[in-house]
């Protein structure tokens, strides 16, 4: 059996019912074997769990990100969720050393396997969620996805306002933007980057940031403000 003391320690997470922690570690093959245990799989859990998981995501993702397309969104979500992501996330929080599996599955690597972490991953959550509710399933999500939503979020900036300004520019008729870095000042370890964004020879925005992609994400910004205020006068 899975020590679910020291599970619950390991995840900051004290459950009223550690009956549903249980069943979130079966995996289908550990219930093929042993028919006479009563157990129960952590597919539905894995159903469940998959839905909490991608409203939070969803909802964290439209509040940070309120310039951002509907297919934009789209896509970040579907890479956060995506069974690569998870499997990581699980891996993680050392999810595999506590399932329960057949013989089989064991001897198979099935503890490594990214099908049965992320399907663990998703399971835990549901468990979660049933037995404390979602606030407490939301806290569990945001600090274990912490890095890869913050990652979304920056890469969402980068690629939204870079975008609006090439759609922008194309539904005027005008030529594509092109990136041009003009400074880089400081010691290596605190490098800042300036870069203009143009079209043709006219200099649309200005932009600084630590990273090249930063200072470019900051020109396109400026460059759709300017447009924007040029366009309402």
């Amino acid at each position: 059996m899975a020590d679910l003391i020291i599970l619950q320690q390991a995840l900051g997470i004290l459950f009223k019912d550690p009956s549903l922690l249980d069943r979130a570690l079966i995996h289908s093959s550990y219930v093929n074997e042993n028919p006479d245990a009563a157990a129960i799989s952590n597919e539905r859990l894995e159903f469940l769990g998959d839905a909490v998981l991608g409203l939070v995501v969803a909802e964290k993702l439209y509040e940070d990100l309120p310039d951002c397309a509907e297919g934009e969104l789209t896509r970040m979500r579907a890479v956060l969720v995506r069974k690569d992501t998870l499997a990581r996330m699980a891996g993680s929080i050392g999810l595999g050393g506590y399932l329960y599996l057949g013989k089989g599955e064991e001897a198979g690597g099935g503890r490594r396997k990214p099908a049965n972490l992320a399907g663990a991953l998703e399971a835990l959550i549901a468990a979660i969620y049933l037995d404390l509710g979602m606030a407490t399933a939301k806290e569990f999500i945001q600090q274990l996805f912490g890095d890869e939503l913050s990652g979304a979020v920056r890469q969402g900036v980068v690629v939204d306002s870079k975008s609006q300004l090439q759609e922008l520019l194309q539904a005027r008729g005008q030529s594509l933007p092109t990136y041009k870095l003009t400074q880089a000042t400081g010691p290596d370890h605190a490098r800042e980057f300036t870069v203009e964004v143009r079209v043709d020879d006219t200099v649309l925005g200005l932009g600084k940031g630590k990273t090249k992609k930063a200072a470019e994400t900051a020109a396109a910004r400026d460059a759709l403000k300017r447009l924007s205020a040029s366009f309402t006068q």
